[in-house]
């Protein structure tokens, strides 16, 4: 079945993407949610017009996400957590928490959803690596030094 995403759908593709699903999963999931529309004509007159004005928009987002990214290739944030004296950290450190450190030592703001840290979260002082994924086809890693406070 071809349908039309109304968002961003990990696996499958992105807002206004025309894309094909199998019946089930179009008609029981994506459509109920409102994630997806089916593509009929009318649907994809819409979508053309749509995506012709939204062409100039999004090369102003590619160029901001551009900008964003050079500011943070090569960078290393240091996190500082209370641990125990083995190294075991008092909690997690996840990505809320790599947003809020690139907040406050870079000066930019990143969704927290945007923010992939190894495991979801990591539990031990030491050096990791977290990718941002800033736009379609831009992501950057970054790596983390977390410490023990």
């Amino acid at each position: 079945m071809e349908i039309i995403l109304k968002q961003d759908v990990t696996g499958l593709g992105y807002e206004n993407d025309l894309v094909n699903v199998k019946n089930g999963y179009a008609r029981n999931y994506l459509i109920p949610k409102g994630m997806a529309v089916i593509a009929d004509a009318s649907a994809k007159k819409q979508l053309a017009e749509t995506k012709k004005q939204q062409a100039y928009k999004e090369e102003k987002i590619r160029k901001e996400a551009e900008a964003i990214a050079k500011t943070l290739e090569g960078t290393v944030l240091t996190i500082g957590v209370k641990a125990s004296t083995t190294g075991k950290i008092f909690g997690s450190v996840n990505n809320v928490i790599v947003a809020n450190a690139i907040q406050a030592q870079k000066n930019v703001e990143i969704d927290r959803k945007k923010i992939e840290v190894a495991g979801d979260s990591i539990k031990e002082v030491g050096q990791y690596k977290a990718k941002i994924k800033l736009h379609r086809d831009l992501s950057v890693e970054i790596d983390l030094d977390v410490k023990a406070e």
